[in-house]
């Protein structure tokens, strides 16, 4: 495979996913966009920024009202709770409840799972590889960003 074919087998992939969640019940969809959102708050906590709902929106790639409606959400499903902001106590940011770390566990061993399953027969210094670099590009696309 050519460099260049990278970028239309990578977004094979996307569309591959997206189509399965698409697919999914109005509640299924939900809980979805409920791992998401935990997903985003997590990854920020992970890397040290503060989870602001613009945090979230940068790692979801939204504007900033559509993170705020599905931090919103998440947190209405007991998922998340506002606390006190340590940059700033004059703000909230959303935390993971109990139940959210629950629901992101659940969601991240799936993940891992399906990742297995989708690469079980490669060898496994293959298998390594490729997931080291698909951590690497996620890492890139996740850092925090500068507005907070």
């Amino acid at each position: 495979m050519a460099l260049s074919d990278g970028g239309p087998a990578l977004f094979r992939l996307v569309r591959f996913w997206s189509r399965r969640w698409a697919g999914l019940a109005a509640g299924e969809q939900r809980r979805v966009q409920h791992v998401h959102t935990l997903e985003a708050v997590h990854s920020a906590e992970s890397t040290g920024a503060e989870p602001s709902v613009g945090e979230i929106a940068h790692r979801l790639g939204l504007d900033h009202s559509g993170a705020s409606r599905l931090v919103r959400d998440a947190t209405a499903a007991g998922y998340l709770a506002r606390v006190e902001s340590e940059v700033d106590r004059r703000r909230t940011v959303p935390r993971l409840t109990e139940s959210g770390r629950e629901l992101l566990t659940g969601a991240l061993d799936w993940q891992r799972q399906a990742f297995a399953e989708l690469t079980a027969d490669w060898a496994e210094p293959d298998r390594r590889r490729f997931a080291e670099y698909l951590r690497r590009l996620a890492e890139q696309v996740d850092r925090p960003s500068r507005s907070g």
